[in-house]
Parts: structure tokens; sequence; C-alpha cells
């Protein structure tokens, strides 16, 4: 196996730090283990939000409603993306796959009935199946013609490292009026922030802080630990994700809003059941299993975007869950894949029951 890449090792992106339980235990099906020190355990999600109240012309107190729950099953682990990526180019050259770095493919071509032909920026290879894996603006995907059917929902977002003791076993998630912001710990001195918004004309990372006062405050005066980061990130989906000898996988085959934090799992899940449809010589079943994969974080993915638009309704959601806290441990492990059909609508019933009631 050959890995061609146009940039340079160790990669640092602006997302994937928060990684899940079910993350963490596929990362060890493919033979990587973290380490203690390379990241700090988190024990689940947290929602957290500001609530402003009109007390007079020119003053208002606010409210902060926080609800949280553990996951299912184990811990999910923050740390940063330029170490993961470490550890994961360490553990291919352990399995013998071949690293070209600093080396862009700039085109492929048919080269027969089962051959495909990758051009290179410094000669060309020839290829029984081409995966690409080159993230949301994929040539690959483009030169195979799989862009059509494409669906996309854009939103932006920065990503600072701040050099502060985290105060929280748990990723926060701060809802506010125009952004999400999300916190994980990455180590025993250090969280990571990410602000998300869906419009261009907010896009303001210390504009975004003034929307959550007790969280900026905490952050006031926190020395920064890595420069400012941002991105333009998507939901979107494809008609199809294989073609002939070509297929995609990770960001390349569609993605889910990053707050879902469903991104990383996903793209190791796919890789598996690739792997499989190769070995068997159909990338048909690959695109099957591709959907259902994609089906639950993208339902969530859908339902975080609605609350996000819809203030009021988010809030009287929170405060209902907050009242009952094992409603969102519910919804936490039927995201996380546990739970069953029964203990959903319970738990819903519960829900509109205690929307009814505020």
């Amino acid at each position: 196996m050959t890995v061609a890449d146009g940039a340079a090792p160790f990669i640092d992106k602006p997302c994937g730090e928060g990684m899940m339980p079910e993350t963490i235990a596929a990362l060890r099906s493919l033979g990587v283990e973290i380490a203690p020190h390379e990241g700090r355990k988190f024990r689940g999600i947290s929602f957290v939000q500001e609530l402003q109240e009109h007390v007079h012309e020119n003053d208002r107190a606010r409210q902060e409603v926080r609800v949280f729950a553990d996951f299912p099953q184990g811990c999910g682990i923050g740390m940063r993306r330029y170490l993961l990526h470490k550890r994961l180019i360490a553990r291919a050259e352990e399995c013998g796959v071949e690293l070209l770095w600093n080396t862009p493919v700039v085109g492929i071509e048919a080269a027969g009935a089962d051959r495909v032909n990758v051009k290179l920026s410094c000669g060309s290879i020839s290829a029984r199946w081409v995966i690409g894996a080159d993230g949301q603006g994929s040539r690959v995907r483009r030169w195979s013609g799989l862009e059509a059917g494409r669906r996309t929902k854009l939103r932006h977002a920065c990503r600072r490292h701040y050099r502060a003791s985290p105060w929280s076993e748990y990723v926060e998630i701060y809802w506010g009026r125009h952004s999400q912001v999300y916190l994980t710990p990455v180590g025993a001195e250090e969280v990571c922030v990410v602000v998300m918004w869906e419009s261009g004309r907010h896009v303001s990372f210390d504009r975004a802080l003034c929307e959550f006062p007790r969280l900026n405050t905490r952050l006031t005066g926190a020395q920064l630990a890595s420069r400012e980061r941002g991105a333009v990130t998507s939901m979107h989906s494809l008609k199809h994700v294989q073609r002939g000898n070509v297929a995609l996988v990770g960001d390349a085959s569609g993605s889910v809003d990053p707050i879902t934090g469903e991104g990383m799992r996903l793209a190791f899940r796919q890789a598996f059941a690739l792997a499989e449809s190769l070995v068997a010589n159909d990338l048909r079943a690959y695109e099957q299993a591709h959907r259902e994969l994609a089906r639950r974080p993208r339902s969530m993915g859908h339902a975080m975007l609605w609350l996000g638009r819809r203030p009021r309704m988010r809030a009287r959601l929170i405060h209902g869950m907050a009242a009952k806290p094992d409603l969102f441990a519910a919804l936490l492990a039927l995201h996380m894949g546990h739970g069953s059909p029964a203990s959903l609508l319970s738990n819903g019933a519960l829900l509109g029951w205690r929307f009814l009631a505020i």
C-alpha cells in the first residue's frame, strides 16, 4: 500500500481533538494505543446555556443552565491533533505502508480494465484500487465523477488552545444566540476551544466569547498555546462513494457537523468496511455499509443544527433535561449507539411532559 500526500508530517488540523469512546476503540482495533500523558480523559458531554433576562435598560442578569451526562461505556480522550497524526504514522509504518510526503496527487486516469494510473507531482503509480482520503475539498472525488448529488451545509469555525487547567471532566458545549463553543480538555494544563458560526457575518472568536461571560472570564488572561486556526466545515452527503476502481473515505466521502464529535469515528469505521470490501472485490458492499454508518450521526447533526437556530426551543429543552438529568443521559446513550427504541420512546414522552410543564 502506498499513501501520497502533498503535506509533510506532522499535520495539525483545527478539528478532531475530542475523541469519543468508540473512536478510542476503533484506534485500538488499528493497533494504536494512546498513552495517558498524550491527552486528557473526559467522562461525557455537558450542554451549557447562558440565558439573559432584562432587569432594567442598562443592566442584565444572567443565568446559566447546565446539564451533563457520562458516556454509557468508557471515557473519551482529548489530545492535540498533530500527536494523533504522529501515532497513526508510526502504526502505518509498522504495517509496511509506503508514505510519500510532499508528493501531491495531480490526477487519475483509467489504465485498463482493472488498473488506475495515479499521476503524482514526480511520476506516476499504477494501482488496482484508488482510495480518496483527501478531505472535504477532495480532488479524487471530482476526478472520479462522484460530486453528483452532493448536498452541503456550511459552517465557519475557529480554534484556539489556552494554557489553563481544565475545570471540567466533560466536553462542554456552550449555546449562544449566534454561535456555539465547544471546549475540550487536551492536557493537564491545556484546553481546546472551538467557536462555530452558521453565518459568516458573525465570524469573530472574541465577539463569540462575549456571548458567554462566565467562560470568557475563565479564559481572560490565559496564555495562548497555539495560533488561531480557522476553517469552513460542512455537513454533506453524496449519492455514491465508489465508482469503478475508486472509493472515497472520511470527509472526502461525506461529513457530519463537527459538533457531533463523530468525524474521526466515522472515518475509522468506514476504513474497516472498505478493507473488507476490497478483500471481497466488491465496492458496492462498502457503499451500503457507508450509508448505514452515516445515518445516525447525520441525523444527530441535523438535530444539533436545528437547535442552534432556535434559541427559545433550545433553552426549554436544556431546562427540561437539567430538571430531569436521566433524559440527557438517555439521549447521549442513543447518540453513542446504545439504548433501545423502547428507551427512546419512553424518554421522548417524559421530555414532552417536561416541555408542557415549563
